[in-house]
């Protein structure tokens, strides 16, 4: 199944697939919690996503509570926090699970790329980020204490929003699969 198809359903409930949520954007998709020391990163996530949406790029917050469970809120708690302390719009999904036996099927695609200078393998914890093209191909994965504005990310988003070919980063080469 191509990564896009995979069903996943909106914060609010709304059933949707990837596909749909990005509606074919490049895009940034993060797995994030509410009480984590990495939080804060949701500033950076929403200024990433004011600044290239007019390009034609989103990012997509899928919120996991794997890790010490630092996202216990439910969706309505999840989406009231995130608006008011950090005035996210970007696009939202329903909590899932990346790691173990109920991973969810994106998350098992996704972890078969390897984060920028090193394996592919489990979520290593909240906040670890994807970069995909806009047929939804990952082209860069980045570990979750690279925030989101890094000059890396950056240029991993820059080069899907420009893929004349001509500007492709030396340390971020879209993998193959």
């Amino acid at each position: 199944m191509d990564l896009l198809s995979h069903p996943i359903a909106r914060l609010d409930g709304t059933p949707s697939t990837l596909g749909e949520i990005i509606g074919g954007r490049p895009a940034l998709l993060v797995n994030v919690a509410s009480k984590c020391g990495l939080t804060p990163q949701y500033e950076a996530l929403e200024a990433v996503h004011e600044k290239y949406a007019p390009r034609g790029f989103t990012v997509v917050g899928i919120p996991c509570n794997q890790f010490m469970g630092q996202e216990p809120g439910s969706a309505d708690e999840i989406a009231e926090f995130c608006s008011s302390t950090y005035g996210v719009t970007f696009p939202m999904t329903e909590k899932i699970d990346v790691n173990g036996e109920n991973r969810h099927p994106v998350y098992a695609e996704l972890c078969l790329v390897p984060v920028t200078g090193g394996e592919p393998g489990d979520i290593s914890w909240n906040f670890e980020k994807f970069v995909l093209d806009a047929d939804g191909k990952p082209f860069a994965r980045f570990g979750p204490r690279t925030v989101p504005d890094d000059p890396k990310v950056i240029e991993a988003i820059e080069y899907v929003l420009d893929k004349r070919g001509d500007r492709q980063p030396t340390e971020h080469r879209p993998t193959e699969g």
